[in-house]
């Protein structure tokens, strides 16, 4: 009997001996995996900042290239007022190079110009600011009093226009 409890107790032993080392093992792996958890909010933590940083320089610097094309056109305004002798015409001439200088800036970044005369009213892209009665087809713009603008098909500033409404 004695020779059966050895038995009994050595195989205790040997399961012990095992439960220890699979228990150790186990909680290696814990450690391992909080340690990567760690490593991973560390990791997540940097990149949220790195992003951060990077939206607020590209708001900080988006208008930097506009700012520096729209330099030219400040300046092409800034040499017409140097000059002492010029005509009418000298100065008409200048500002409709200055404008198309205005509007190749423009293209460039994407900006178009609302000019619906004689469309039919997009509440999307005009603000009407009168109507008036016609024989004609009713809301159609007549006439613009100031261009509207468009940045990649947002609207910055709608067109203002007169409508027309049909007489009753």
């Amino acid at each position: 009997m004695a020779n059966d409890d050895i038995k009994k107790q050595t195989k205790k032993t040997k399961r012990s001996i095992e439960a220890t080392k699979e228990i150790n093992e186990l909680r290696e792996k814990i450690v391992k995996i909080e340690a990567d958890i760690l490593y991973s909010k560390a990791e997540a933590e940097n990149q949220r900042k790195r992003s951060l940083e990077e939206i607020e320089k590209s708001r900080k610097f988006a208008v930097e290239r506009f700012s520096q094309e729209i330099l030219l056109v400040k300046d092409s305004l800034d040499a017409a007022l140097i000059i002492k002798k010029a005509t009418l015409e000298d100065y008409k001439n200048g500002m409709e190079l200055t404008k198309k200088q205005l509007i190749d800036i423009f293209g460039k970044f994407g900006i178009e110009e609302i000019d619906p005369t004689g469309e039919s009213f997009d509440p999307n892209y005009h603000q009407a600011m009168s109507m008036i009665e016609t024989e004609d087809e009713a809301n159609k713009v007549l006439s613009v009093m100031q261009k509207g603008y468009k940045l990649n098909e947002r609207v910055l500033r709608p067109a203002l226009v007169t409508v027309s409404k049909k007489n009753k």
